[in-house]
């Protein structure tokens, strides 16, 4: 070790911000495994590097006893006060033992600790770098995939997107680029692990905050979001400023923002609607394309009866179920659909003249 190698950590701590003094109290604690391990002893020693000149000195550190019963961990008092006459009893002493060749060892200790650290340093920023981002959306190179994930490259590091977590639209081959969402990141012993989603409802809420600027900057705001994958989602959306429109301004001129959001999603159809402090107004517009007659509300059992003419019943219900499912999950209300026929045979409703509840919502395909 030399003044060139305390010179060489000193420009590492300006470069990657790693302490000196951390770098050496570890080179030393290494250092002690290496001299125990190469000279196949069991005694306690204490490793010291010169911050300034970098030379290293290995000590012996034996208790003082009236009588020595292991030579490798004791010394005797006259023994010890011929390397400083202040010692008394049960003191430590520190007697010099560095080895002629113990250089070498040094150096090649020193210069794996060094690289540990720095990667572990790298890594460290890595992670502190990408657990801001968690909850974000963030633009990738696809490298491969195995059975389970696509490994996307993030630029200083790989992240998993499961194959579960893509869209049944999604194809991506390597070289792709693909927007995810980024569902967690963990650091771990390997490094920052950070897992992908493209079927995250997040995805949809991010999209939405960076394509409409009323968004972004707090005016319209994003209540709720039920979204199946790949096939149709719902987002309802609240206006602080009664002089915006919330789903106009979701949609955009010529529908121009939403229809950039589809596009990014493959196709997925998306029903954009007024959130609502009244239930029954809320479950109606959470049920577009459909038309509602009328909405009960079944506060204790937190259920709305929705009533649609009967010619909507299917629309309002959706294929497998699905625009029913959908409102629910959006609303958190359960959702009993009849058609004017099926409700006045079950409950005695009359059969409304044709007007319907007022409805604010767009349905994107």
């Amino acid at each position: 070790m030399s003044m060139e190698f305390i010179e060489a950590l000193s420009e590492i701590e300006r470069e990657k911000g790693i302490s000196k003094d951390v770098l050496i109290e570890a080179i030393e604690a290494a250092l002690i495994s290496s001299y125990k391990r190469n000279f196949n002893t069991a005694q306690n020693v204490r490793v010291d590097i010169n911050r300034t000149t970098g030379q290293i000195k290995v000590y012996a550190r034996k208790t003082i006893v009236e009588e020595v019963l292991d030579p490798r961990m004791d010394i005797s008092l006259e023994a010890s006060r011929a390397i400083n006459p202040h010692y008394q009893l049960d003191d430590i002493a520190e007697i010099e033992v560095t080895p002629r060749d113990f250089g070498r060892i040094a150096a090649q200790t020193a210069k794996q600790v060094v690289t540990q650290r720095i990667r572990e340093a790298e890594r460290g920023l890595i992670y502190h770098a990408f657990v801001d981002k968690e909850q974000d959306i963030v633009t990738g190179i696809v490298q491969r995939m195995d059975l389970r994930n696509l490994y996307v490259d993030l630029g200083k590091v790989e992240a998993a997107l499961p194959l579960t977590e893509l869209m049944p639209t999604d194809k991506f081959k390597q070289g792709d680029r693909v927007k995810s969402f980024i569902t967690k990141v963990e650091n771990t012993s390997k490094g920052p692990q950070i897992i992908l989603s493209r079927t995250h409802p997040g995805l949809l809420k991010r999209l939405f905050e960076l394509e409409v600027p009323e968004i972004f900057d707090g005016t319209v705001e994003i209540r709720s979001v039920a979204r199946e994958a790949g096939f149709r989602s719902k987002i309802a959306v609240y206006s602080r400023n009664e002089e915006v429109d919330p789903v106009g301004s979701c949609v955009g001129q010529r529908g121009i923002r939403v229809q950039s959001i589809v596009t990014e999603l493959k196709g997925e159809k998306i029903d954009i609607v007024r959130w609502s402090e009244s239930i029954d107004e809320y479950v109606a517009n959470a049920l577009s394309p459909s038309k509602v007659l009328e909405v009960i509300v079944f506060e204790a059992e937190k259920m709305a009866r929705v009533i649609v003419p009967d010619y909507q019943l299917s629309l309002a219900i959706g294929i497998k179920g699905q625009n029913a499912r959908l409102a629910a999950k959006l609303t958190g209300w359960k959702i009993d659909i009849k058609s004017e026929t099926q409700a006045e045979q079950e409950y005695g409703r009359p059969k409304s003249t044709g007007a319907t509840m007022h409805q604010d919502s767009v349905s994107i395909d």
